[in-house]
């Protein structure tokens, strides 16, 4: 049989659902066992909650692509491919929702907010990701989508900008200026799409870097929201995950960023704090050593005793609050199941 990407991805999930009890050294094999039923308690939840189209909703957002999206991921993060197993039919349902919301200029967006960026960057990283799970016709089909989404991405981040704004990404495709949030979803998926041979320009990743490293506090010791900031535990985030996908690797911004979080760790009143699980999960898990078992440990302290018996996490802290139960929940198993590594997005 040939050896295909999808039939690797099988093999590979296999042999690690074999082992899930030692995933990690960052903690005892019985928080493991907690961590891995936590998991699939959520499956479940998320499963209850997706609608009959396909979507998952984001409570103030209604049908919401973002949303539906980081649920598709979040399945694929636990180790489960579209069209195949329980959650099979889920996952490719989804999927399909949110190429069917894709607009003429490539935008991935159910309706039109404040900041499209947002929910259009989580979209495209979401396709990146699925396109290697996925059989060669469905996978022709998200690669068409995904490159109109890709191409988007790139013309946003050509409009002319100040030097202080160059390289990043705003709320609106023709923003004029930039943040650390926007941009972080935005080169999440130009890095997605590029391992899976999407033309992205190397110009474009390295002018996204400088971005994120303008972000960077004067002292090295943290990220912020835009240049000038003071640093967040969720922004801190972002810069590091930024910074370690796309190829800077232990960079002093990023070695600076990840010591302060041990002293401000994302904790339950953070703001944004699901938001900030999932990328300081990602960033310090690629920089590795002693700063990625510490975020494991940390991520399953802080969320292990606030599941609901549903099976949900519920946001009930700052700008969260109205994202509702399937973004949290998402975000919770994205971040919890970053050791799994199943996700291309999660390989170091």
């Amino acid at each position: 049989m040939k050896l295909t990407r999808r039939n690797a991805m099988q093999a590979a999930l296999a042999g690690a659902l074999l082992g899930r009890s030692a995933v990690s050294s960052a903690i005892d094999v019985d928080t493991q066992r907690k961590v891995d039923d936590a998991i699939v308690r959520a499956l479940d939840f998320l499963a209850s909650a997706q609608l009959p189209e396909g979507a998952w909703r984001a409570d103030s957002y209604g049908e919401c692509t973002a949303a539906t999206s980081l649920a598709c991921m979040a399945y694929m993060a636990a180790g489960h491919i579209p069209g195949e197993g329980p959650y099979g039919d889920i996952i490719n349902k989804g999927i399909r929702w949110v190429i069917s919301r894709q607009e003429d200029n490539g935008m991935l967006i159910a309706k039109r907010s404040h900041g499209p960026m947002y929910a259009h960057g989580i979209s495209t990283l979401m396709l990146a990701e699925a396109i290697g799970m996925v059989d060669e016709a469905q996978a022709k089909l998200l690669k068409r989508s995904l490159e109109l989404a890709i191409r988007l991405i790139l013309e946003s981040q050509a409009y002319e900008k100040d030097k202080r704004h160059a390289g990043g990404w705003r709320y609106q495709v023709d923003s004029r200026d930039s943040d650390l949030s926007v941009t972080g979803w935005q080169v999440m998926s130009l890095r997605a799409a590029k391992d899976v041979g999407c033309d992205v320009p190397a110009d474009a990743i390295d002018k996204a870097i400088e971005y994120v490293k303008h972000c960077s506090t004067p002292d090295k010791r943290g990220f912020g929201y835009q240049p000038g900031s003071g640093a967040t535990p969720t922004l801190t985030g972002v810069g590091i995950s930024c910074l370690e996908v796309c190829g800077a690797h232990d960079t002093e911004e990023a070695r600076g960023a990840a010591d302060w979080l041990k002293t401000h760790p994302i904790r339950i009143d953070t703001n944004y704090c699901f938001y900030g699980v999932y990328y300081t999960g990602v960033g310090l898990f690629k920089l590795g050593g002693e700063h990625a078992e510490q975020s494991h440990a940390n991520i399953c302290k802080l969320l292990l005793p606030i599941q609901s018996a549903d099976g949900a996490w519920t946001p009930e802290h700052g700008s969260e609050r109205g994202a509702g139960k399937s973004y949290a929940t998402a975000l919770a198993i994205l971040g919890l199941a970053i050791e799994y590594r199943y996700l291309p997005i999660y390989q170091r």
